[in-house]
């Protein structure tokens, strides 16, 4: 006669799946404790690279004429021999390097120079991949059920799939940045307006909203520091708006550029042309505010059904299904 370890339910051991869970839910607190107490300043990694990009404005301007109108960009010796090897095999196109070098400063990287790496790994990663895939779908035992069909579907994926891997992870990050810095580009827009009705002038005004934006939107308050070093030390102000229109992909920051060199162009008042931004931008935050939440019937509905609804009926039919199971097992052994 076989004993029990402990109670069941529809043939699971509730003591196993108790302790499971209290397992869970202790990492997850001590998980929580660290993240709580170690709080880093999110704009500690980003003002190296402010203070980079001020040191490398600062050296054009201070350099002689000849070496005044050169490049400014952090070069190194393995970008350099990458840039060589690969305009030698006659695949380095100068289009193709803007390109990437665009979508790089849309997410987050100053290095223009890590564009030849993308590139590189274009090249490089469907390769690897690719070899590593021929060895587990031909020529190992990996999958020996697979027809010749699958094997081939496999391999070209896998080859597809880590062409693409550079440009997909660029695009997220991109979409994550532009995201983070939508979120507080009305807040931004409503301090602008502020400092501008304080008497302060752009780069200033765009370093103050840095400084108080800083911390909660790091990405935003990064960008608006770079504009206003830029806007020290450029020759053209015009250059560095048009600098953060290039760096963010978005059509609201390229609407607030366009106000920007209009008001410095033709002399009309910033507060006023800036608080019409900052209404608009509210309203296109509510109105995508009002779709997220009109969405939210549909998107609740497959989570309801997968994981709501059998909880539900675990907690009601549960106790009604173990007294049947115990009078139908008591049954026999009374008779």
């Amino acid at each position: 006669m076989t004993q029990s370890t402990g109670p069941t339910l529809l043939g699971v051991d509730v003591i196993l799946v108790g302790t499971i869970l209290a397992g869970v839910a202790a990492a997850a607190i001590m998980l929580a404790i660290y993240a709580a107490v170690t709080v880093r300043d999110p704009m500690a990694k980003r003002v190296k690279s402010l203070n980079a990009r001020r040191a490398e404005l600062k050296a054009g301007i201070m350099a002689p004429r000849p070496k005044k109108r050169q490049s400014i960009v952090r070069r190194s010796d393995t970008t350099d021999s990458v840039r060589d090897t690969l305009q030698k095999m006659s695949v380095l196109q100068e289009s193709q390097i803007k390109v990437v070098q665009r979508r790089l400063a849309q997410a987050g990287y100053r290095n223009k120079e890590l564009a030849v790496m993308v590139i590189l790994g274009r090249m490089v990663l469907p390769i690897a991949v690719g070899l590593i895939a021929v060895v587990l779908v031909y020529f190992s035992n990996t999958f020996p059920e697979w027809g010749s069909f699958k094997r081939f579907l496999a391999f070209a994926g896998s080859v597809l799939i880590a062409y693409k891997a550079p440009d997909l992870y660029l695009s997220n990050k991109a979409k994550k940045r532009s995201d983070a810095i939508r979120k507080g580009l009305p807040d931004a827009i409503d301090l602008l307006v502020i400092c501008a009705e304080a008497g302060l002038t752009i780069d200033a005004s765009f370093n103050r909203v840095s400084r108080e934006l800083g911390r909660a939107y790091p990405e935003l308050g990064e960008e608006f520091a770079l504009t206003a070093i830029e806007l020290s030390f450029l020759t053209e102000r015009r250059q560095a708006f048009e600098n953060l229109a290039y760096r963010v992909d978005l059509d609201s920051v390229g609407n607030m550029i366009t106000t920007m060199i209009q008001t410095e162009k033709y002399g009309t008042p910033l507060a006023s042309a800036l608080r019409v931004l900052s209404a608009e931008f509210r309203n296109e935050r509510m109105m995508r505010a009002e779709e997220k939440a009109a969405r939210l019937p549909a998107i609740m509905t497959v989570p309801l059904i997968m994981f709501i609804l059998p909880v539900l009926f675990v907690v009601i039919l549960g106790p009604a299904a173990c007294s049947i199971a115990d009078a139908f097992s008591e049954g026999p052994m009374g008779g």
